[in-house]
């Protein structure tokens, strides 16, 4: 399948969003493609009227949204964020995420957590039975001792730990720390793998995304799916 074919399944899932952001609302904006479309589409709803205000999860993000007119509150000291809408890279059937992908993992948790409600966007190519396997779990950690770090996270999960590089150099997110990509065969069970990650020293935030799901928008060749997660 083409890239222009996915794309336009981005773009239809980002439409389906908007309708779950209303006048007077904070957002919270992702980080990627699928993002892209989205506050691109919202700040076409700005220029007719739309009062929002954003907490972009990277500099890409609010630069963007900055052009397109939405207001950002990017220095408040504690935000009350209505919804927050961002992609994913893989989704189980649970609804749990892999993200990380463009590197701003720790701000996407940071703001998935603190908003009322999680809006995931995704093509349809981004569901899968577990995760895992054909897409490695990004684990952000302090540059100080990160070898070590590697290491141990090398000897919990027996994966293959990849220092993420970007033109020859290793990738800094924007909060100054490194990637690791961990390539697993499969993820049974990524709340426990989430928990045992966040306990090794170094370690400042996984990609994995458990039970933060509330709304999924699948863009697929027959149109947008929604789906809402069951709580238990």
């Amino acid at each position: 399948m083409s890239t222009p074919d996915l794309d336009s399944f981005k773009r239809a899932a980002a439409l389906a969003a908007v309708d779950y952001v209303k006048d007077g609302m904070v957002v919270g904006l992702g980080t990627g493609s699928t993002a892209k479309h989205l506050v691109m589409a919202l700040g076409e709803k700005v220029k007719t009227g739309l009062q929002i205000r954003g907490v972009c999860t990277s500099q890409d993000t609010a630069a963007l949204a900055a052009r397109y007119g939405v207001r950002l509150l990017d220095r408040e000291p504690r935000w009350a964020i209505d919804v927050a809408i961002d992609g994913a890279d893989q989704v189980d059937p649970l609804f749990n995420l892999i993200k990380g992908g463009g590197g701003a993992l720790l701000k996407e948790k940071i703001v998935a957590a603190s908003a009322k409600q999680f809006v995931v966007l995704i093509d349809h190519l981004k569901r899968v039975p577990v995760l895992g396997g054909t897409f490695p779990l990004p684990v952000e950690v302090v540059p100080f001792g990160w070898g070590s770090t590697a290491r141990h996270i090398e000897e919990l999960t027996q994966g293959r730990v990849v220092l993420r590089e970007r033109n020859g150099a290793p990738f800094h997110t924007e909060s100054g720390n490194l990637i690791v990509d961990v390539h697993l065969a499969k993820i049974d069970r990524p709340g426990e793998l989430e928990i045992a990650l966040n306990g090794i020293p170094g370690v400042v935030e996984t990609g994995l995304f458990v039970g933060r799901t509330d709304v999924l928008i699948v863009g697929t060749p027959h149109g947008t799916e929604t789906h809402t997660a069951k709580r238990t």
